[in-house]
């Protein structure tokens, strides 16, 4: 067994796999694969009304929210995010706490005035900045839940006057949310929902199509909702993975059950990297992301060691991110604990080598 600790894309349920598989070279016994049949057909029809339900289910989306199945990735969110939400000659407010979100700010630049209203970016985006003021004459507040490079995680929501947007790409469906408390959410599927090319939009249906701005069919929300999210061949194949991962969990218990799984994750590693004398992790401990360890070694004299250890034992995907080097334990919902057990173990037996 490979224990595959990847950032993204990354590991999905096995019997997800296995159904997915068999897809591709028969889709519902139409002597047809998923991946040549019309996205107008029925078949598939009912796989995209399935997907958008299953989303609402694992959330509780209220009924006034609309759930969609894009393309783009994240990366095209940044942008989408901020034409849909900022008015003509308006501004954004960001909260800057990585990669992603720094992007994302770049993008809204291009739109109009944007206002950086707390940033960690001095300490390598070590921790999630907590000091900041939200403006009120913001369009709206832009922030990333979770940090795949630098392992930090929002774990309070934040309270806004004006509509709150959030990318979730890397935790979202990990953990519980209320999803009324958001405007708009947005999350590539190549963490914790199925393979890369599908985009999950869900947004409150009213606070759309008020900017003054003249948006471009294909990054226009409000036309990607009226056709249902099929205004162009949507992403087939990762949305059909995406509905089989969510029968996954909720067929298991769904958020609430997974939540508990991901915590004991977290805990088990995070209480190794700090027990052990050779390891140290690189972000703040009340941010320490619960979907992304980050954590590197006290000398660098024992790489090699560990190294040959994880090695020898299976596991993959595991080195850090060269901004930050060490390593990244990427512990999405598909990853069992059985898993973050052998690591462990590898870093206990590095202890007694050394």
């Amino acid at each position: 067994m490979v224990h595959n600790y990847s950032a993204g894309p990354c590991i999905l349920p096995q019997e997800v796999f296995k159904e997915a598989a068999e897809a591709v070279l028969d889709f519902n016994g139409l002597g047809l694969s998923i991946l040549e049949i019309s996205h107008r057909s029925p078949s598939f029809v009912a796989v995209m009304d399935e997907a958008r339900s299953l989303v609402r289910q694992a959330l509780d989306v209220p009924d006034d929210y609309e759930v969609l199945f894009l393309q783009g990735g994240a990366s095209l969110g940044f942008y989408i995010s901020a034409i849909n939400y900022m008015k003509q000659g308006g501004k954004g407010a960001y909260i800057d706490t990585g990669s992603w979100s720094n992007k994302a700010i770049k993008e809204a630049k291009r739109l109009g005035e944007v206002d950086v209203i707390g940033s960690s970016e001095s300490a390598n985006y070590n921790f999630i900045p907590k000091d900041f003021v939200v403006p009120n004459d913001a369009d709206y507040l832009h922030f990333t839940s979770n940090n795949t490079i630098f392992g930090t995680q929002f774990k309070n929501l934040l309270k806004t006057e004006i509509p709150l947007i959030c990318d979730m790409s890397s935790d979202i469906f990990s953990r519980e949310i209320n999803v009324s408390d958001y405007d708009l959410i947005y999350a590539g599927a190549q963490k914790n929902l199925g393979p890369a090319g599908a985009t999950l939009y869900i947004f409150k249906k009213d606070r759309i199509g008020h900017t003054g701005r003249d948006i471009p069919a294909m990054m226009d929300l409000g036309i990607h909702s009226k056709k249902d999210s099929m205004y162009n061949t949507p992403p087939v194949y990762s949305t059909y993975v995406s509905m089989l991962t969510l029968r996954w969990l909720l067929k298991n218990g769904g958020v609430s059950w997974i939540s508990e799984i991901n915590q004991n994750k977290a805990d088990l590693l995070y209480n190794e990297i700090d027990r052990n004398p050779l390891f140290k992790g690189t972000a703040a401990k009340e941010d320490r992301s619960n979907m992304n360890a980050c954590f590197v070694l006290n000398n660098d004299e024992h790489k090699e060691a560990f190294d040959k250890l994880w090695n020898d034992a299976n596991i993959s995907g595991i080195k850090g991110h060269r901004s930050v080097g060490g390593y990244r334990a990427s512990i999405y919902n598909a990853l069992p604990l059985s898993s973050v057990e052998v690591l462990v173990n590898c870093m206990k037996e590095l202890e007694n080598k050394i």
